[in-house]
């Protein structure tokens, strides 16, 4: 592994991103917790009580971690995780102005 991609890893990443509206995560926020006060391993570990909550965080949680068909877009969160490593689809969202879509792909072509 080239030492740059390594410098990357190991000190540039950072567990959530918060811009404009939206707090985008590895796996979830702990519900009723703010936002500035999650602890780093629910950001990446989450589950049930992220998944289950209708918590308004006060942003928009953009998440992966637990993989779903589609990408499904609620209240309080937006899950974007269509499994690419078991099922080959991989989805992105798209934000533009007040827009949002998705954009996906797959591995295994039908």
């Amino acid at each position: 592994m080239p030492s740059s991609h390594l410098n990357f890893l190991t000190n540039r990443l950072i567990p959530y991103f918060d811009m404009g509206g939206y707090y985008f995560v590895h796996a979830g926020v702990r519900p009723g917790l703010p936002l500035n006060r999650q602890v780093e391993a629910d950001l990446y570990w989450i589950r049930d009580d992220f998944l289950q909550s209708t918590f308004d965080h006060g942003r928009i949680i953009v998440h992966g971690h637990t993989p779903i068909e589609e990408p499904e877009i609620r209240k309080n969160r937006i899950g974007i995780d269509t499994g690419a490593y078991i099922t080959g689809h991989l989805t992105a969202l798209v934000l533009e102005e007040r827009t949002q879509r998705f954009l996906s792909t797959s591995l295994h072509p039908e």
